[in-house]
């Protein structure tokens, strides 16, 4: 197939929205550029690296030179590309040996993603693990994310909305506005904002009025110029649960609404909506209803 026969035998080909999942770059980080080809993605994620691993191995040069190639063959842009990096990452973690763990293990992803010709990399903010104050916790983070922002160029820094789930921070959007405020170089910065993260922090998202209310405050307290791209999940647990369990769409306590309010909203055109719903047997059919959502 030529690269146009690749992005046309897609579902939401020629419209404006970009569907995928985080897909497997087991064997070679080009595997994942296949694997999101054959669900019909328009989108995708992925991990760089072994992501349960503090020190895994490098890119092989082979994989790094396939990754390139067949991007261009199969039609995919960096825009629509949503790496994500390791869970085991805690840049506001107050054991500074610990910190300093997650700074390199970070600055390896930020690497690789230039290596590869990637242009951003999504994160979990951090913890703090009941040893420092939240506001302490959040300064960290800053302080890490310049650190990490003078030693790499080009790659975007895309902060995750969370659940608050534990001691993790991240869950209300003054905490992104407050990391965000203290980056130096805020082309650098970027927010990606989770579907079930957001209700479970405590937002109504699955009515029209509670969903727009959502992107107002989002506008005012953060800035849409920030927004880089939509982790597509529903939820097992409801409103203000701050419990972080994804359901396949449809099947949660989210509602479809929500999901056709995401599709048919002008505001995330040309962004990665990354699904990371449970189960990868479902990824092609959800791509697929997702589609048939848009109103034409």
């Amino acid at each position: 197939m030529t690269t146009q026969q690749h992005i046309s035998a897609r579902p939401g080909a020629g419209t404006k929205k970009f569907v995928g999942p985080h897909v497997s770059s087991s064997g070679g980080v080009e595997n994942a550029i296949l694997n999101a080809d054959a669900l019909g993605a328009s989108a995708f994620a992925l991990y760089t690296r072994n992501q349960r691993q503090w020190f895994p191995k490098p890119l092989e040069e082979s994989s790094i030179e396939s990754f390139k190639t067949m991007l261009s063959e199969y039609g995919y842009q960096p825009k629509h590309i949503l790496p994500h990096a390791s869970y085991l990452i805690n840049l506001g973690n107050p054991d500074p040996s610990m910190r300093a763990k997650s700074r390199h293990a970070f600055l390896d992803e930020l690497q690789r993603c230039e290596i590869l010709g990637l242009t951003m990399l999504n994160f979990h903010p951090g913890s703090h693990l009941n040893k420092i104050s939240p506001e302490d916790c959040l300064s960290l983070i800053a302080e890490e994310m310049n650190l990490l922002i003078q030693k790499t160029k080009g790659v975007k820094l895309v902060i995750e909305n969370t659940a608050g789930q534990g001691t993790n921070l991240g869950f209300r959007f003054e905490h992104l506005a407050y990391i965000i405020e203290r980056i130096d170089e805020k082309q650098r910065v970027g927010v990606c904002i989770d579907t079930a993260h957001t209700l479970a922090a405590g937002y109504e998202i699955r009515t029209a009025e509670g969903y727009g209310a959502m992107w107002h405050d989002f506008d005012l307290i953060i800035g849409k110029q920030y927004l880089c791209g939509i982790h597509l999940n529903d939820s097992k647990k409801d409103l203000g649960s701050r419990v972080d369990r994804h359901a396949p769409i449809g099947e949660g306590v989210m509602g479809i609404g929500l999901f056709e309010l995401v599709m048919n909203d002008p505001r995330l055109d040309d962004l990665p909506l990354i699904l990371e719903t449970p189960d990868e047997t479902q990824w092609k059919s959800e791509i697929e209803r997702l589609f048939e959502l848009i109103e034409q």
